[in-house]
């Protein structure tokens, strides 16, 4: 099923970054980690459909949604969802998605790759159920961190950010089989993984090189 919502109010994260607050259907619902598939409701964007995560809470009154701006896009969708304003309007879809909460475990996102995990974080943190989990969190630099306040506040010294690209101090070692080695005690835990294909790629057959499981290992197939 699809629904026309309107944009409510719209606020930059980052640089490139920006969080969309959108009505939410009567009754609608979705699973923390879930996505949904979005259109621009104006002619020349209908055949444009995109999935973007919802990144807020089902208690939330409203949808959320934290995108990245690819100025450079192909399709140009984002630079476009990047000029809409409050009374602009979207299409959504029902919600879908294979990654979800299964248990604690190691959360492992590169750049926007982050949004999924941040309902699931969230809806954790709110429980009370944060618990043992730790994210891995890679980016450029500093600059590129998507909600890193919230995120540290969430997880406390669960949190590790890596900047690649970055000089000076810090954390910049990929994530990668080393890092994995050095920071996971344990693989017999759930790992949830979502960021660029080839990341999410490699580091799948990294994780049962060193022993996890199959159906431990959590991304959008």
């Amino acid at each position: 099923m699809e629904y026309v919502v309107k944009i409510i109010s719209t606020k930059n994260i980052t640089h490139n970054v920006k969080q969309f607050v959108v009505e939410k259907p009567e009754g609608f619902k979705f699973t923390p980690g879930q996505a949904t598939d979005l259109t621009i409701n104006q002619q020349a964007w209908k055949d444009k459909k995109n999935p973007f995560t919802f990144t807020s809470l089902n208690s939330y009154e409203n949808l959320q949604f934290t995108i990245k701006i690819y100025p450079g896009s192909k399709d140009g969708v984002t630079r476009h969802l990047n000029t809409l304003k409050p009374g602009d309007e979207l299409i959504i879809s029902d919600a879908w998605g294979a990654i979800e909460y299964k248990g604690t475990g190691y959360f492992i996102a590169g750049g926007a790759g982050i949004t999924p995990f941040i309902a699931i974080l969230r809806q954790l943190y709110k429980d009370g159920e944060i618990g043992n989990n730790i994210l891995f969190f890679s980016n450029k630099t500093d600059k590129d961190i998507i909600l890193g306040e919230e995120l540290k506040t969430m997880l406390g010294n669960n949190c590790i950010f890596t900047t690649t690209q970055q000089k000076g101090g810090g954390d910049h070692r990929k994530i990668n089989k080393a890092f994995l080695e050095k920071e996971v005690d344990d693989f017999k835990k759930h790992f949830y993984l979502c960021g660029p294909d080839p990341m999410v790629k490699h580091l799948t057959g990294v994780l049962k090189e060193l022993g996890a499981k199959a159906d431990s290992v959590v991304f959008e197939k």
